[in-house]
């Protein structure tokens, strides 16, 4: 290779590493790309109170099928694992009223979000316990005063 060829693969080379990992973090649903890709890596759920533990069976009846198990999300719905879901973006209430009112489309590129019937106040409460320690679990948040409904 001639000394111009490497200079040019020099300069050239961490500009295309840039703009893949732009790409990559677009088709993932980076918070940079509101309601970018449909479903994020396996998120941790581990050591959950026994209210999460309850959340959990809650949310799989009747919120996984959109935002996916483990709050992951799928090409019908959002992670809820996402910077946009922070607590200090979206407080507890957002959700009460998301499964209470239903919601329309504004982060995302799924549609308007219907309300979800059926559910008592506790089962909410316990739903977004659930939701908020698998977000803490995956790094989205560390103060512990982000878990009021646990």
């Amino acid at each position: 290779m001639t000394g111009r060829g490497r200079a040019l693969r020099r300069h050239l080379l961490p500009v295309a590493a840039s703009a893949l990992v732009l790409l990559a973090s677009a088709a993932c649903g980076e918070e940079g790309a509101p309601g970018g890709g449909s479903e994020q890596a396996a998120p941790r759920v581990y050591d959950l109170s026994e209210k999460g533990i309850a959340g959990e069976g809650l949310f799989n009846a009747n919120c996984a099928a959109c935002h996916g198990p483990g709050a992951s999300g799928t090409d019908q719905g959002p992670t809820f694992i996402s910077g946009i879901y922070h607590p200090g973006h979206h407080a507890d209430f957002s959700f009460v009223s998301a499964m209470r009112n239903g919601v329309r489309a504004h982060h995302w590129r799924f549609g308007d979000m219907p309300p979800v019937p059926g559910l008592s106040d506790q089962d909410v409460e316990t739903i977004i316990c659930y939701v908020r320690e698998v977000q803490r679990q995956n790094g989205l948040f560390d103060d512990e005063g982000y878990l009021a409904a646990c």
